[in-house]
């Protein structure tokens, strides 16, 4: 297939895709590029730890934990070792529970942090150390994202999380050291069985949510395991007769890929709330009102929240926003959000507990909201991920917008922010000590000899 100038006239995109992946080099990637890396992994591992002790992770551990291999890869947690694509499922399905991890929003939304489990598990199986992980870490982040640019898969039907087993497989062959032709197979074998539904996210939402990528990314593991022992896969997958682009996404293609950048990663969103990325400025709008709420939260009378259309379309439509029964679908219902924020002045893990979500008081305050559709914030999407709330309280109308929440690239979190959330996350289940050691070892990635020595300071003590 013929691409425009500057796109390799006469390759696929397979092709294109895995050039490019075999490229990425240590070596070429800029110093803040690395240190963001970092970041990343330890947002990502705070948020697994946050999300181990949930249903769903349980499940997952449950799944994985008793297919034991000698080398492997390691279920966070604990001491047992799995396959790699088992050990990427249960512990990326931790890493999501809380809807914690971080963001990128284009004309697909997704959570490119969800690659980061499965970089991990292959690292660790093909014995890789911590330079080979952040070169995957930044490739899983840049395909998928590019991926993202490229075609929505919502209006579809489609679920953002398709594009994982192709992110994921190609970081998962870079750490393997596939051949080209093999990575080329391993795309082939990753799409063309693993499309995910949309339904996912719609109407109450169940658990899944949490194991959805973390499924994708188990696929794309495998995809890279056949691959790798010579099973050969559909080609073109994007550009054939029943290919991706033909069935799934519609066509599309890609800028050119530099080795050198620059890389997405730069441009994705750490969450600074538990909640859906749209509803981070409506929760910072909203606690800003509360402090110059007049006459508490008894006095107010009505709520109305202005959001862009992808944000209602997403988490401010269903009739189940305003009547959430898991925590799922409460911390992607921009009224709970709101309504909670105001209630509490705070939006933390305790927000979406079980004893929360069924407060009479909250669910008569939820039902005074209002969202709207909003052409204007619609049309600075997504450069500016806004919301506008507007209170009308004790006779007095107050208004607050925020176009971009703290851990937007405009508006970033510290590394100190970073941290203090890692600790925050981590702290029920492991020593101050313990974190210290994760913390500085993921600081000085560059010079881990063996994934391992992420993992051992991670092992929480007398639970399972």
């Amino acid at each position: 297939m013929a691409h425009t100038a500057g796109h390799e006239i006469g390759s696929t995109l397979a092709e294109r895709l895995a050039r490019y992946s075999r490229a990425v080099s240590y070596r070429a990637l800029p110093s803040e590029v690395v240190h963001e890396v970092k970041r990343r992994l330890i947002d990502t591992l705070g948020c697994a730890l946050g999300g181990w002790e949930s249903t769903p992770a349980k499940i997952a551990r449950k799944v994985a934990g008793p297919v034991g291999v000698r080398r492997g890869a390691a279920l966070l947690g604990s001491a047992r070792r799995t396959t790699e694509d088992l050990a990427a499922f249960a512990n990326g399905t931790a890493v999501r529970y809380l809807d914690y991890n971080d963001t990128y929003l284009s004309k697909e939304p997704a959570h490119p942090s969800d690659n980061i489990p499965a970089a991990l598990a292959a690292a660790e199986a093909s014995g890789r150390g911590g330079k080979a992980l952040i070169e995957a870490i930044v490739l899983g982040y840049e395909i998928q994202c590019r991926l993202c640019d490229a075609a929505a898969l919502r209006p579809k039907g489609w679920d953002h999380v398709t594009y994982g087993a192709f992110s994921s497989a190609l970081a998962a062959a870079k750490l393997w050291r596939l051949s080209e032709d093999k990575t080329i197979h391993a795309l082939g074998l990753a799409g063309t069985p693993n499309q995910a539904l949309r339904q996912t996210r719609v109407g109450e939402i169940s658990m899944w949510k949490a194991a959805a990528f973390a499924n994708a990314a188990r696929n794309g593991l495998f995809a890279v395991e056949l691959a790798r022992l010579g099973m050969t896969g559909p080609a073109p997958i994007f550009e054939g007769e029943k290919g991706f682009m033909k069935v799934v996404s519609g066509a599309f293609d890609l800028p050119p890929l530099h080795p050198a950048g620059p890389f997405k990663i730069m441009e994705t969103y750490l969450k600074y709330f538990p909640v859906e990325y749209h509803a981070q400025s409506a929760v910072q709008a909203a606690l800003l009102l509360r402090e110059r709420m007049a006459g508490g939260i008894d006095a107010v009378e009505s709520i109305t929240i202005r959001t862009p259309d992808i944000s209602y379309e997403i988490i401010g439509r269903d009739p189940e926003k305003w009547h959430p029964k898991t925590r799922e679908t409460a911390d992607h219902s921009l009224p709970y959000c709101v309504a909670v924020a105001l209630m509490d002045g705070e939006v933390g893990l305790r927000q979406f507990g079980p004893r929360r979500l069924i407060d009479p008081k909250l669910h008569l305050l939820i039902q005074k909201v209002r969202v709207l559709s909003d052409p204007d914030l619609s049309a600075a999407y997504p450069g500016a991920i806004a919301n506008i709330v507007e209170i009308e309280a004790g006779g007095r109308r107050d208004v607050e917008q925020v176009d971009h929440p703290r851990g937007h690239p405009k508006n970033p979190m510290t590394d100190a922010e970073v941290e203090e959330k890692f600790r925050r996350l981590a702290g029920r289940l492991l020593s101050k000590g313990q974190i210290e050691k994760v913390l500085s070892r993921v600081w000085a990635l560059e010079k881990v000899q063996s994934i391992g020595e992420i993992w051992a300071p991670l092992k929480v003590r007398g639970k399972r």
